[in-house]
């Protein structure tokens, strides 16, 4: 429908019509409209708002101002009770290392002491373990062979194979023999 349209205003021959706020006869009343826009947008920016905005400018300079002087002071002041503080705390770590070296002075005698009983103590009680050790080794070194014996009885039955307990004896005592 639009091409039928389209096509009858081509072929009629028919001139467009401009944009009507480009039409030139238009311009004088927007040019007096564009100025009396500004005028009273430049009246309203310079009679209220920039002095609104420059006065809220100057306070907030002046406010950041005094803090950075406060802060300035404030800063000061803390220097000089970190100063303060750091000479008590260096009192304090000599004494405390005074007091430290005199602890330790006392607990190496009293370690060095209870050291001494408790090595005696435990020396006797190795040589008492070394003892009971030797004699059970002693004891478990006399099984070891019939232990052996059984254990390859048990194998040889456990896949099939017949042995006699005296072969398997005499086979497990020249192994303990060569080891």
């Amino acid at each position: 429908m639009l091409a039928i349209i389209l096509a009858a205003d081509a072929a009629s021959g028919a001139e467009k019509a401009a944009f009507p706020p480009f039409e030139t006869w238009h311009f004088p009343s927007q040019i007096f409209w564009l100025a009396v826009l500004f005028g009273s947008l430049y009246f309203v920016l310079s009679r209220f708002i920039l002095p609104s905005i420059g006065n809220t400018l100057e306070r907030r300079e002046s406010s950041i101002a005094s803090d950075l002087d406060e802060a300035a002071r404030l800063n000061d002041e803390a220097q000089e009770a970190q100063k303060s503080v750091e000479v008590s705390i260096a009192k304090a770590h000599a004494k405390a290392r005074e007091t430290a070296e005199k602890a330790r002075a006392k607990i190496d005698a009293q370690i060095a002491a209870e050291t001494a009983k408790v090595d005696a103590e435990v020396d006797k009680k190795l040589v008492e373990a070394e003892t009971r050790i030797s004699a059970l080794r002693a004891d478990a070194m006399k099984n070891v062979e019939s232990i052996a014996a059984d254990a390859a009885q048990s194998v040889l039955n456990k896949f099939g194979s017949k042995a006699a307990k005296a072969d398997v004896s005499s086979a497990v005592k020249s192994v303990l023999a060569k080891g």
